[in-house]
C-alpha cells in the first residue's frame, strides 16, 4: 500500500509540474491600437519577424482609424498600446489623464522622412501652397492632422476663410481624389504614393511641419510615436518591458533593412504590393536613443502646439518619454 500510495503521490507532483510549466509558458496578452498608416510599421515587422513571439507575447491589433479613437481606447483602458500616435494629441490626452501615452519611440518626419504632405490633382496647374486660395481641401483625420494643415497654410498667407478644409477617413483619401470631390489635401503615406501612381495627385509640398513650424525642412518633427498607457507599465512592467524590447528590435531591423521591412506594409496598410518598395519612411527612434538636441525639437513642436492655442497648458515633453 505504501509503494502505491508513494506512486500516487509522484503522479500528482508530475501532474502538478506540467500545470505550472504550462502556465510558465502562456503567452501573455497585449491589446494594441492600429492606424494603418506607414508610420504602424515597427508593430508590422515585430510581428512579421516573430520579435513579440519570442517575447512570449499574444499581440491582439485592434483597427483605430485616427488619434481620438486610439486615445479613447487608451483612456478606457480597451487597449495597452497604440502603434502610432500623433503626438500633440498624445500629449492633449496626458493633460486629461496624466501618463496615459507614455512614448517608447518617436518619428522624425521632415523633407527627407516624409509622412504628412500636401497633393494637389494635377490638372489644376498649382505650384505652391499659396494657390490653394479658394480650394477645397481634405485633411487626414484628428484635430492634431488639422491643425497642422492650417498652420502650413497661414505660413504662406492663407487664413481660414481663404479655403475649405474637411476631415476625411484615410481610407477614403484615394478615392476623393479620384472623384475629384476635393482639389488638394492634406495626407499621409501611403496614400500619397498611391495617388501619384493612379495619377489622380502630385505632391505640391512634404515635410512641411519641420519647414512652417520648426523653420527648417531638415529639422526633426517629432510628429508620432508609439505609446503605451501608465496604467499598463504600472500593472503588468515586465510585459511592458518585453512589449519594448521586440519594438526596439523591430526599429532596428527598419534601420538597418529598409526594403525587407517595407514588405510588412503590403498587408497591413492601404499600400498596393508594386508600391511596396518604394513608400517613404519616418525616421523611427527609440526614446532612449533621442538626443538633447532632439528633446529639445521635440519641446518646440508641443510648444507651438501650445502657442497656437491646440493643447491648453504646456506640456513637459520629458514627463512623457519612457525608458525602460
Amino acid at each position: 500500500m505504501r509503494a502505491i500510495g508513494k506512486s500516487f503521490a509522484t503522479l500528482i507532483a508530475a501532474g502538478a509540474a506540467i500545470v505550472m510549466a504550462g502556465s510558465a509558458y502562456a503567452q501573455d496578452s497585449v491589446r494594441v491600437g492600429v492606424f494603418p498608416v506607414a508610420s504602424s510599421l515597427p508593430l508590422f515587422v515585430a510581428i512579421d519577424q516573430g520579435y513579440f513571439a519570442e517575447e512570449n507575447l499574444d499581440i491582439e491589433t485592434i483597427r483605430l482609424i485616427g488619434g481620438p479613437p486610439n486615445i479613447a481606447a487608451l483612456i478606457q483602458n480597451q487597449v495597452d498600446v497604440a502603434a502610432v500616435l500623433v503626438t500633440i494629441e498624445g500629449m492633449n490626452a496626458n493633460l486629461r489623464k496624466d501618463g496615459v501615452a507614455m512614448y517608447i519611440s518617436v518619428n522624425s518626419q521632415n523633407e527627407q522622412y516624409k509622412m504628412e504632405q500636401f497633393v494637389v490633382r494635377p490638372d489644376l496647374g498649382i505650384t505652391s501652397l499659396a494657390e490653394l486660395r479658394g480650394k477645397r481641401i481634405m485633411s487626414a483625420p484628428g484635430p492634431a492632422n488639422v491643425q497642422m494643415a492650417r498652420a502650413a497654410l497661414a505660413a504662406v498667407g492663407l487664413n481660414d476663410g481663404d479655403y475649405q478644409l474637411d476631415q476625411l477617413d484615410m481610407g477614403q483619401h484615394v478615392n476623393a481624389m479620384t472623384a475629384q470631390t476635393f482639389d488638394a489635401g492634406y495626407t499621409l503615406e501611403p496614400n500619397a504614393s498611391v495617388m501619384r501612381q493612379n495619377g489622380v495627385a502630385e505632391t505640391l509640398e512634404a515635410g512641411v511641419i519641420a519647414r512652417y513650424v520648426l523653420g527648417d525642412p531638415n529639422a526633426n518633427a517629432w510628429v508620432g510615436g508609439g505609446a503605451m498607457s501608465s496604467d499598463f507599465i504600472n500593472d503588468r512592467p515586465d510585459v511592458a518591458r518585453r512589449f519594448t524590447a521586440a519594438w526596439e528590435r523591430a526599429i532596428t531591423f527598419i534601420n538597418e533593412n529598409p526594403t525587407e521591412a517595407r514588405k510588412s506594409l503590403a498587408n497591413n496598410t492601404f499600400t498596393p504590393d508594386d508600391l511596396v518598395d518604394t513608400i517613404p519612411l519616418v525616421k523611427f527612434t527609440m526614446v532612449s536613443d533621442l538626443t538633447s538636441e532632439n528633446v529639445e525639437e521635440f519641446q518646440r513642436f508641443i510648444d507651438f502646439a501650445t502657442e497656437q492655442n491646440i493643447l491648453d497648458q504646456p506640456v513637459n515633453v520629458t514627463n512623457y518619454l519612457q525608458r525602460f
